[in-house]
């Protein structure tokens, strides 16, 4: 099963929430185990924090939140308008008020990114989701989150307009993977 949404939100604070309660619906909808829904909801509320904390919205004053799910891989994205500083985990400490996002996203999915493009800079994320056996949306058993992923285990997607989210890259810019410094 594939399943696909790209959202266009506000560069506001209320966008958040829009966006957590279409993803959960949709990855419920679909079969996903709560667990990975709850962590896939993290993950977006992290990103479009920090799009909205720390860039620029989009040329149309919005951010952008894409997710594509293909077989038991969900791939979200947040895309603003860049910044002035590159997306990097922060050290995060005890007594910080912030600094913790990408960190939250790191622990959470099998890896993270960011991808430049003309006009934007997309933060993604890659996680395992499988669906459930039956429709009560029991939660994923224990191991079902993050680990890191096997490149061959990427689903070739050469054919598809919206490939780019499993590639890394779109309209040719390349990707480059985010780790901590």
């Amino acid at each position: 099963m594939r399943a696909s949404s790209v959202v266009l939100l506000p560069h506001a604070p209320s966008s958040v929430a829009v966006a957590r309660k279409r993803l959960s619906s949709e990855l419920v909808a679909s079969g996903v185990y709560e667990s990975i829904v709850d962590d896939a909801s993290v993950i977006v509320s992290e990103l479009i924090s920090n799009a909205l904390r720390h860039a620029r919205p989009l040329p149309s004053g919005q951010v952008k939140v894409c997710w594509l799910r293909r077989g038991d891989l969900l791939e979200l994205e947040v895309s603003d308008g860049g910044a002035m500083t590159e997306p990097r985990r922060g050290p995060g400490t005890l007594s910080s008020l912030g600094g913790r996002g990408l960190g939250i996203v790191e622990a959470l999915s099998e890896g993270w990114g960011v991808r430049h493009e003309e006009g934007a800079t997309t933060v993604w994320a890659v996680l395992r989701a499988p669906r459930t056996t039956g429709s009560n949306g029991s939660t994923a058993p224990r191991g079902a989150h993050a680990g890191v992923p096997d490149q061959t285990d990427l689903p070739d997607t050469g054919e598809e307009p919206d490939s780019h989210l499993f590639t890394r890259t779109r309209y040719g810019a390349a990707s480059s993977r985010a780790y901590p410094g």
